[in-house]
């Protein structure tokens, strides 16, 4: 009898590790989109600091993530049980948020181009304190941004998984959570870290073929993180215009009733997410300059 309930648990414990297996993969393929993004964004954030202080930095997201994610996964399924109204609305103001700090980089580019405070913690005259400030400014920023990044994925997830039992449910959000972390973190470090191994490849002596890889690294290096930087901006009024997209009722099934090519039937979503997140961050950016002059 002993041995007939053990076995009986063995399977249920089974049924449900397969169940788990078969909900991540349906989750993590609805949130690759999503996760693009974050790399991308997450990148673009932590870069132009001191060589020596790229990877503390990104070990300092990292955990800014991790925390981000213990507050969120708890959070996603105890408002899902109890005010699921609550996770659109709240994915509207983070999607806002995203378009209001997109537009607010550009802006702040073209409108403080002699301000050099976007590389200044790379700059050799200043201060200790000024370059920890800067760096500190640059984590918080990193942090805000992954947690909204975060919130939609978690959100994603649940949603693939909201039919699901509880333990399958808390299973998969909490193993997708410390994977994507790993992942994402794990791929933005060796981004950072590119410059460092083709230096160091350039100086070994390897030979031709080694220092050409090196060589290639280098060149390769700044081209990839002014790259990222464009594609993370571009990210921020994607995912941020996406969220809104589809907060507005009937509009992605106008899209998609506009015309019958299915090439263009997937690429006017993401152009429409684009354009409203533009919209959306020029808006927003200038009501909040307005409240600041009334303010000031």
């Amino acid at each position: 009898m002993a041995s007939a309930n053990l076995l009986a648990l063995i399977d249920d414990i089974a049924t449900m590790l397969d169940d788990v297996a078969v909900m991540s993969k349906v989750a993590a393929k609805k949130t690759a989109g999503v996760l693009g993004d974050d790399l991308a964004l997450n990148a673009e954030q932590v870069s132009g600091v001191k060589a020596d202080r790229e990877l503390p930095v990104v070990w300092a997201v990292a955990k800014g993530s991790s925390l981000n994610k213990l507050i969120l996964v708890p959070a996603a399924l105890l408002i899902s049980a109890f005010l699921p109204w609550a996770i659109n609305v709240l994915l509207m103001l983070g999607g806002a948020y995203l378009c209001f700090e997109g537009f607010e980089k550009i802006s702040h580019k073209f409108l403080h181009s002699d301000d050099a405070s976007g590389a200044a913690s790379n700059t050799p005259g200043l201060s200790s304190e000024t370059t920890e400030m800067l760096e500190q400014k640059k984590i918080r920023g990193a942090i805000r941004t992954d947690f909204i990044l975060s919130a939609e994925i978690i959100v994603i997830v649940l949603g693939s998984v909201q039919e699901s039992e509880l333990l399958t449910r808390i299973s998969v959000l909490s193993g997708l959570a410390v994977l994507f972390t790993v992942g994402v973190y794990g791929l933005v470090a060796a981004i950072v870290k590119l410059d460092d191994a083709g230096l160091y490849l350039l100086n070994k002596s390897g030979g031709t073929v080694t220092q050409s890889l090196g060589r290639g690294l280098l060149l390769f290096a700044p081209f990839l993180m002014k790259t990222l930087s464009v594609v993370g901006t571009i990210a921020m009024f994607l995912v941020g215009g996406g969220i809104l997209m589809h907060g507005i009722p009937g509009i992605e099934s106008y899209l998609q009733q506009m015309t019958t090519n299915p090439l263009i039937q997937t690429i006017l979503p993401t152009l429409a997410s684009g354009f409203i997140g533009l919209i959306a961050g020029a808006c927003l950016l200038s009501g909040w300059l307005l409240g600041q002059k009334i303010k000031g």
